[in-house]
């Protein structure tokens, strides 16, 4: 629709004031008919979490998101802006977008009491109607719905002229999408007051009393435990929502490789290109399912999937960083890489212990299951005796972040079993001639195989010798 600048021309252009909720219920029942993704960048939710999201709008219902940190919980929240038209008309100077059919501040009830079908108009974009809050304890009235702007007031203005507010959050949201993150974090004080303009719809400031007929969706986000908690959120806040969607990590580990190869930074290096083997891609993987189900780490405050992002990255630095010291092309992650993952987990897991030095030991082992769980699906086994044998006749290999990609092609070399299993893994025959490949390669099965108590390794940081089990 062609975009008209004054309250006449708006009525002529046809176009029709909806509220929010039927703007954004008529946008998703057009792309649920059209096969398109609400949130297309959301992977997992396609069959648990969606449909319920959904079934929330075409029914018109302020919504709250359960689930601990890293479900996709704000991205969900942020997505549902999409459904709401492009552009939208306002009164010309209005702050909390008024209607041009249905104003309800003094501003816009005075300009189009003064200037008729002359009352100018303006267009803004659905990005400036979405607000969000993350509660805090401090959290105040004045933040989420307004208060008396001193300055209005030294200007001649009388506390009981509505034109002394300065609004909030919540009014500058009308006619879009409000959010707020963590709602249990908000003190029961703000609660009500925040209750009290959603659902009485009139709002008071240092004494003074204005009604406000808000047109807003209500979005939130909380933490399981925090919310179901009696006395962390007041119950008539918690009725007003219609839908309660619970949110879940991802059920299998590819799904979750594919969210951290989504969702990771890759910086480009023009001397350096970098790749990343499956196999390495799923022990990033699996660290993270693995944490979910281990009794050492907190799981009420949960393992969230941006730890696999992080870890994801950060592997792909430690690459970088080795080939750029050596002085090479290719930079493909190895094994010896994930020590580096300490560093990325630690701030991202809660353990239950308070042992120091504890945590680095647990990360480490759930990094070495990672290694082991991955091997055992990926490698096939009977492949493995010949390379064995090689070692029971006195094959010594090193490995380590310190050994050259080239060393490796040396070991491939004199080593002919090593192929077939390079090759089982998913080395194609250009990586068998890249070093780099060759390097990561061999490492997984080198560590594999230890790790199945198959060889033995003297182990000296990062590094190691692999010689025959005895």
């Amino acid at each position: 629709m062609r975009k008209s600048h004054t309250l006449g021309k708006l009525k002529k252009s046809g176009w029709l004031s909806r509220t929010v909720k039927q703007e954004i219920r008529e946008n998703a029942i057009r792309l649920i008919r059209e096969g398109e993704d609400i949130f297309p960048t959301v992977l997992g939710y396609q069959d648990t979490v969606i449909p319920q999201v959904e079934n929330a709008v075409l029914a018109g219902h302020d919504i709250i998101f359960l689930g601990e940190r890293g479900q996709a919980k704000t991205r969900m929240i942020r997505g549902l802006v999409d459904l709401l038209d492009e552009w939208m008309p306002i009164i010309a100077g209005s702050e909390i977008n008024d209607d041009p059919f249905n104003p309800i501040s003094k501003h816009a009830r005075d300009l189009i009491s003064e200037k008729g079908d002359g009352t100018p108009i303006e267009w803004v974009h659905r990005n400036q109607r979405f607000g969000e809050k993350l509660a805090t304890p401090d959290t105040s009235i004045a933040d989420l719905i307004g208060e008396v702007d001193p300055i209005k007031v030294a200007e001649g203005r009388y506390l009981s002229d509505e034109l002394t507010l300065h609004y909030g959050l919540v009014p500058r949201t009308n006619r879009g999408i409000f959010a707020i993150n963590e709602l249990p974090d908000l003190s029961e004080r703000i609660q009500v007051g925040l209750l009290n303009i959603l659902e009485e719809r009139d709002v008071q400031i240092r004494g003074y009393k204005v009604r406000l007929p808000l047109d807003v969706i209500l979005v939130a986000s909380a933490n399981p435990e925090d919310y179901t908690n009696r006395g962390r959120i007041i119950t008539p806040l918690k009725d007003r929502f219609g839908s309660q969607i619970r949110t879940h990590y991802p059920f299998d580990i590819e799904l979750e490789r594919q969210i951290a190869v989504q969702e990771a930074n890759m910086f480009p290096h023009e001397s350096v290109h970098v790749d990343i083997p499956d196999f390495m891609e799923k022990i990033i993987a699996t660290l993270s399912h693995i944490a979910r189900e281990n009794p050492n780490i907190n799981q009420r405050s949960g393992v969230s999937v941006r730890l696999t992002v992080s870890n994801y990255e950060t592997l792909i630095a430690g690459s970088l960083r080795r080939a750029l010291l050596n002085e090479e092309t290719y930079a493909v992650p190895r094994v010896s890489d994930l020590s580096s993952l300490v560093a990325s987990t630690s701030g991202k897991i809660e353990i239950e212990t308070l042992e120091d030095g504890r945590e680095t030991e647990i990360i480490r082992h759930l990094i070495k299951q990672s290694v082991l769980e991955v091997f055992r699906e990926t490698v096939d086994h009977s492949l493995c005796s010949p390379l064995l044998n090689e070692f029971e006749n006195g094959a010594v290999v090193s490995a380590g972040d310190d050994i050259s990609s080239t060393s490796y092609i040396d070991y491939l070399n004199k080593m002919e079993p090593f192929k077939p299993i390079l090759e089982n893994i998913g080395l194609s025959a250009a990586d068998l001639d890249n070093p780099a490949h060759v390097a990561s390669g061999i490492e997984f099965i080198l560590e594999g195989l230890h790790l199945s108590k198959m060889l033995n390794k003297d182990a000296v940081g990062d590094a190691g010798i692999y010689r025959a089990s005895t």
